[in-house]
């Protein structure tokens, strides 16, 4: 299975650079995997494709603003981007550019904030922050949101990078395909008494590294922070001994979800590193159905959903997507996989 089977044009005018006025007015396109149909909704419409006791699975992270902009003691300009909290005040990054940074070397935010390299590895590097006051509080002032680079229009509201539901902070991406939903479709879903869950899994380099591998199953994930929690456990048990669909919102959601299930022929309280890898061949094991944006060509993102339907279904939808003038990515529109 080569990485170039992933691989599709895209115009650049239909990579979404800015969010929506409303985030529920998106499209949204519904994909039946048993008659391999392929039907264009609006995103409101995602109620109707719930019945009672359907569970809804979301994840619940936030993105910390973790794109910070600072210089060397030469004056040199460098670019850090927080990915994942190692120890305390201890953090995976990227770092452009690298090769202007050896171990031993101090990068100047402000007079609150200055980071130290502690170690290089591949295309991470590790830094220590060192800072005074409350770290949170300094990133929020001085980091910005670590919008994708494929994205060039400024944010205007900070807010619109995370889900109306963001609760659990450390990530250093949004988990875009819930980016759509407001409190309104909450509420609808309530009235059909769907039930509503949430899992943890901090979005880092895992989610979006490029595969650099001709081969697919060369590639090696990088391992991300997942947490599911006994009540949500307790709800996914009782819908699978019952029959009722679960809904995953994204695929950081449904990985953190197969990784749980493999791990214990059911969902637990669990909490660690995943770096599951799913791609066509796959067998799934947590989920009924999946809500997830339009992805990136050749991303491990469009083999998750390649898997979940099949490769050929998923890339004729992409070509219909464009087409009918589709918005792509983060900000883009919306897909339902039955």
């Amino acid at each position: 299975m080569k990485t170039s089977d992933f691989d599709f044009e895209l115009p650049k005018e239909l990579i979404a650079q800015t969010p929506l006025e409303k985030r529920d007015s998106s499209r949204l396109m519904v994909i039946n995997r048993n008659d391999n149909t392929i039907e264009d909704k609006m995103f409101t419409d995602i109620v109707d494709y719930f019945n009672s006791n359907d569970v809804l699975v979301l994840n619940d992270t936030k993105v910390i603003p973790a794109r910070l902009i600072g210089t060397k003691s030469t004056g040199a300009v460098i670019e850090i981007l927080l990915l994942k909290e190692i120890k305390k005040d201890i953090y995976e990054c990227l770092v452009n550019p690298a090769k202007r940074i050896k171990v031993d070397t101090f990068v100047f935010f402000s007079d609150k904030l200055k980071a130290k390299c502690i170690e290089k590895k591949d295309e991470i590097l590790v830094f220590q922050l060192i800072y005074d006051g409350i770290l949170l509080e300094i990133l929020d002032e001085l980091g910005e949101m670590p919008l994708p680079p494929y994205i060039h229009e400024k944010l205007k509201d900070k807010d619109r990078y995370q889900t109306v539901y963001a609760k659990n902070i450390g990530s250093a991406a949004a988990p875009t395909a819930g980016l759509h939903f407001t409190n309104e479709i909450f509420s609808k879903l309530k009235e059909k008494n769907v039930k509503v869950c949430f899992i943890t899994l901090h979005v880092g380099l895992g989610t979006f590294k490029p595969v650099k591998v001709d081969d697919v199953k060369t590639h090696k994930m990088h391992s991300e922070y997942y947490e599911i929690s006994s009540e949500t456990a307790n709800i996914l048990n009782n819908a699978k001994k019952n029959k009722n669909k679960i809904i995953s919102v994204g695929t950081t959601t449904t990985r953190t979800l197969e990784t749980v299930f493999n791990k214990f022929n059911e969902f637990k309280e669990d909490f660690g590193e995943t770096d599951i890898f799913i791609y066509p061949g796959y067998k799934f094991l947590a989920i009924d159905s999946l809500i997830t944006n339009f992805h990136l060509p050749k991303s491990t993102l469009i083999m998750l959903v390649s898997a979940f339907s099949s490769k050929e279904l998923i890339l004729e939808s992409y070509n219909q997507a464009i087409k009918k003038q589709y918005r792509f990515f983060s900000f883009g529109d919306c897909m339902l996989i039955e």
